[in-house]
């Protein structure tokens, strides 16, 4: 095929001066973006295998006392959650409320019970999972702890989002997440925690609910997310160089 003299055989035309400075400038500024997301993304890496550090010491630690009513407002989810703690008093069996949960075992409920400890604290006790032939009560009923008892377990904090992607329906009873403050006004339990216990495996009579099921796990791809951004400033810097090298 003939080409007129001085045309370029490639039939792409020369990229203007303002297109390749426009270009370069995209680029820098795509290349200090995912830089900036990569550094991000290494920063709360190191965060969250500070916080899976911090919270392993916790839950391995020696029983303490559940904090007192004196100390409720200072509770905050990185300084206590997942405390290894204890408490004594009466259960409210009466104003239990039931969350649904899956687990390893299969769809059911959480238990969540109140207790009034010996100081007259009323704290919120996940007891533990029921399979869903035994939701009502009396298909459990030597589970049930009558008169004072003694809870060891986690400090958890309230979660007053839903869960399943539904929101809890007070006016129903049908729970999704344990939403301390929801559950409390529904019981009307007054002043209480704002915090749940989650029960340790201490076995119930009959064998029901069953504690011991909480799931300390932490999501943490902080550091494959922080390689693909890198990834992409370095494709970035790549384009700057095509663009730099174009002839005018």
């Amino acid at each position: 095929m003939r080409t007129r003299a001085g045309a370029h055989a490639t039939g792409g035309a020369p990229l203007s001066k303002a297109k390749r400075r426009a270009l370069a400038a995209a680029s820098l500024l795509a290349t200090a973006l995912f830089l900036g997301l990569g550094v991000w993304q290494v920063e709360r890496r190191a965060s969250k295998l500070a916080l899976i550090e911090a919270v392993a010491e916790r839950v391995d630690a020696p029983l303490v006392l559940a904090p007192p009513p004196a100390q409720w407002p200072a509770i905050r989810p990185e300084h206590d959650a997942y405390r290894h703690i204890t408490i004594r008093g009466r259960f409210l069996n009466d104003r239990e409320t039931l969350v649904q949960a899956l687990t390893e075992d299969g769809a059911g409920f959480w238990v969540m019970t109140p207790l009034r400890s010996d100081g007259g604290a009323v704290v919120l006790v996940n007891r533990g999972f029921v399979l869903s032939k035994y939701k009502e009560q009396s298909t459990r009923r030597s589970g049930l702890v009558k008169g004072e008892a003694s809870v060891a377990g986690l400090l958890r904090m309230s979660e007053p989002k839903g869960g399943f992607l539904r929101s809890n329906q007070p006016a129903q009873d049908r729970w999704f997440s344990r939403d301390v403050d929801a559950i409390v006004r529904a019981r009307g339990l007054g002043h209480a925690a704002p915090y749940f216990i989650d029960a340790d495996a201490a076995p119930n009579a009959g064998g029901w609910p069953r504690g011991g099921m909480t799931v300390v796990a932490f999501p943490n791809n902080h550091l494959v997310y922080s390689i693909t951004w890198f990834g992409l400033a370095m494709l970035s810097l790549t384009g700057l160089f095509l663009v730099l090298r174009t002839r005018r």
